[in-house]
C-alpha cells in the first residue's frame, strides 16, 4: 500500500511539475504553435505580417462644378420662390453660367482689390440676365433670397401664407 501511494504521489507531482514547466515554455515562445510560437525568426518579439495590408489613402474631394453646385441649390431656391418649370430652367441655366465664372476667377487667385472688381461685373451681367429672363417680382424675390438666405425666406413665405388664410377666414 505504501508502495502505491508513493506512485500516485510521485504521479501527481511529476505531473504537476510537467504542466508548470510546458506553460512556462509555451509562455516564451508564444502559444507553442508551428515550432517556435509561428512568429516569424525564433518567434521573440511582435514581426511583421508577411501579408501587404491594404492602406486607403483618403481620397480628395474632387471641387465641384459649376453645375453640381446649381443643382444641388435649384430645389430650396424653387421652392422658395415658388417658381414654375420655365423660370427654373431660366435661372438654373443664368446661375451655373455665372458661377462657372465666378469658380474661374477664383482659379486665377487675382489680389483682393481685382477679385472684388471681377466678382462685381460678373454679378452685375447676372443680374441683367435675370431681369430679362425672369419675372419682375420674381426677380426681387430672387435679390431677397440672396439676402436672406434660402431658410428665411421659406420661413417668411409660410409666415406670408398663414396671414392670407387668417385674413380670409
Amino acid at each position: 500500500m505504501k508502495v502505491l501511494l508513493k506512485s500516485s504521489y510521485l504521479r501527481y507531482l511529476l505531473l504537476t511539475a510537467l504542466l508548470i514547466v510546458s506553460s512556462e515554455g509555451f509562455a516564451q515562445f508564444g502559444r507553442g504553435q508551428q515550432g517556435f510560437g509561428g512568429r516569424g525568426a525564433y518567434g521573440y518579439g511582435r514581426q511583421r505580417s508577411t501579408i501587404p495590408q491594404a492602406t486607403e489613402t483618403p481620397k480628395k474631394e474632387e471641387p465641384k462644378t459649376a453645375a453640381e453646385l446649381v443643382d444641388g441649390e435649384m430645389p430650396a431656391i424653387a421652392e422658395a420662390l415658388e417658381l414654375n418649370d420655365f423660370e427654373v430652367a431660366v435661372l438654373s441655366s443664368v446661375l451655373k453660367k455665372y458661377v462657372q465664372e465666378r469658380i474661374e476667377a477664383q482659379i486665377l487667385k487675382l489680389p483682393p482689390e481685382k477679385m472684388r472688381e471681377v466678382y462685381e461685373k460678373i454679378t452685375e451681367r447676372q443680374d441683367e440676365e435675370l431681369k430679362a429672363g425672369l419675372p419682375l417680382e420674381k426677380y426681387e424675390a430672387f435679390v431677397e433670397l440672396q439676402k436672406n438666405g434660402v431658410a428665411k425666406t421659406i420661413k417668411n413665405n409660410k409666415k406670408k401664407k398663414k396671414k392670407r388664410k387668417k385674413d380670409k377666414g
